[in-house]
């Protein structure tokens, strides 16, 4: 039995090159401090939240209007007994334009139900991905503070 990373998708009428670019303005969508350039291929950047989440990502694909994707080379999250569970996994983001949409396709790779942090990461991933970045995408103003 194959465990499923975790993945959610939703589409917009935006062009699939200024999703790319919403993407890559990580500081817009995703609540936290970020150190470091995250639209530069090749470049490490990284995360921090309060003292529970740090994590450090490396840029691994940048295909303008198609594709972005992260390596996770280094985290601690504070919050598990296993803070080390998302080293070596990937977080991917895939554009596809489909008829008159754009579609987003976002996969945290090695992210599985297995993990501790599985529930809350999934969950904080569906906040930022599925509201955050959809807005700034779509409003141009993310929603890196959740509500109350």
């Amino acid at each position: 039995m194959t465990e499923t990373s975790f993945s959610i998708a939703f589409s917009v009428t935006q062009s699939p090159q200024q999703v790319f670019d919403a993407i890559n303005n990580v500081r817009g969508w995703w609540i936290g401090d970020i150190e470091g350039r995250t639209d530069s291929l090749g470049e490490t950047f990284t995360y921090r939240f309060k003292d529970f989440h740090r994590s450090q990502h490396k840029v691994t694909e940048l295909v303008p209007g198609k594709k972005v994707a992260w390596e996770t080379t280094d985290a601690s999250l504070t919050s598990f007994k296993n803070t080390v569970e998302w080293i070596g996994t990937r977080v991917v983001f895939d554009i596809a334009r489909r008829g008159d949409k754009t579609e987003v396709r976002f996969t945290h790779v090695g992210l599985v139900p297995r993990f501790q942090c599985y529930g809350d990461c999934s969950g904080a991933w569906g906040f930022f991905v599925g509201e955050s970045l959809k807005s700034l995408i779509t409003t141009g103003r993310g929603q890196p503070l959740p509500p109350d």
